[in-house]
């Protein structure tokens, strides 16, 4: 690979304590602007940013701290609820999993009514989560525990899939409420029928552990995951098996996300090393990274809703790189 398209973040943003992960949120905030958290050691911080891309009136990011919500533990997850708005009565809903195998929904306006509703089932660590993306009604987890939940916001837990390995990752799909994607560690990804509760097709890695997959929301019948050094994509259409692979990361990748802007655009990262972080960015139709990026123990991974523009957390600190579509 060339060194010579290692690139420094196109904006960071200062953060006071260490960043353990960040999410855009996926759905209009009935603004120009976006929403954003970011957590850590015992808070998340909610926010919304505005790029000059977006607004030729703001020099390279304008990012404007709303609330830091105290967290009992560090955050491990995060997921935003499509109920989230500035606009009208604003109106703020994550949910967070932490160490202690609980979910806990976060609802705020930014001024004074803030509730926390802890959700408990899961007997082990909670590796993913993801609202119901057309109402926010239902939250999904996964969990080491070879479970994938699914909650309503009452905390009522009103679906149990069995897993054959750790659940890794969960997407919900953007229209067909029912259909839900589960990709397990042992390498297989199923894709459920949540009113039969069963699975109504499958893919396999061919390796693993899987690190993580994602679901193309842009494009349903594109999957994505990393697995071992390698990136995987499966044309669901095709073959249970991959129709892309290729190694990405000398230190074992650990996230892949597709792009929300590009439905041939998607980021992976390393493991964090010892100094840095590795993320690329890949475009389908090169066989090289179109971008090279790196950040100090670099941390989570996300892309804007609408810009070719993703986010990871580091040391104090959340760095954005622009790509080209």
């Amino acid at each position: 690979m060339q060194e010579d398209c290692t690139r420094s973040a196109s904006y960071t943003v200062v953060c006071e304590d260490y960043v353990h992960l960040v999410e855009f949120s996926p759905f209009s905030s009935g603004t120009s602007a976006s929403l954003l958290a970011y957590g850590g050691n015992q808070y998340v911080v909610v926010g919304s940013c505005i790029f000059q891309e977006e607004d030729v009136e703001v020099e390279g990011v304008e990012f404007t701290v709303f609330r830091a919500f105290h967290h009992e533990l560090r955050v491990d997850a995060l997921a935003w609820s499509p109920e989230s708005r500035l606009d009208r009565v604003p109106t703020i809903r994550f949910c967070t999993a932490a160490a202690d195998r609980k979910l806990r929904l976060l609802t705020s306006d930014l001024q004074d009514r803030h509730e926390v509703k802890v959700m408990e089932g899961h007997t082990s660590y909670i590796n993913q989560l993801v609202f119901e993306p057309t109402e926010g009604k239902q939250i999904a987890s996964v969990s080491d525990d070879h479970t994938c939940r699914v909650w309503d916001l009452d905390g009522n837990e009103t679906a149990a899939l069995r897993l054959r390995s750790p659940g890794i990752s969960v997407c919900w799909h953007p229209q067909e409420v029912f259909k839900l994607m589960v990709a397990e560690k042992k390498g297989t990804i199923r894709f459920y029928d949540l009113v039969t509760q069963q699975a109504v097709l499958s893919l396999d890695c061919g390796q693993s552990p899987l690190m993580s997959a994602d679901w193309c929301l842009t494009n349903t019948i594109k999957v994505g995951a990393v697995a071992g050094n390698d990136w995987l994509i499966w044309d669901i259409t095709r073959s249970s098996y991959p129709q892309e692979k290729r190694p990405a990361h000398i230190d074992k990748a650990r996230l892949f996300k597709w792009s929300r802007a590009n439905e041939n655009l998607f980021a992976t990262t390393g493991c964090p090393g010892k100094i840095s972080s590795q993320l690329l960015i890949h475009h389908l139709g090169h066989p090289q990274p179109v971008m090279i990026g790196s950040a100090p123990v670099g941390s989570g991974l996300s892309w804007h809703r609408t810009l070719p523009l993703c986010v990871i957390g580091g040391d104090r600190k959340l760095c954005f790189w622009m790509t080209e579509m």
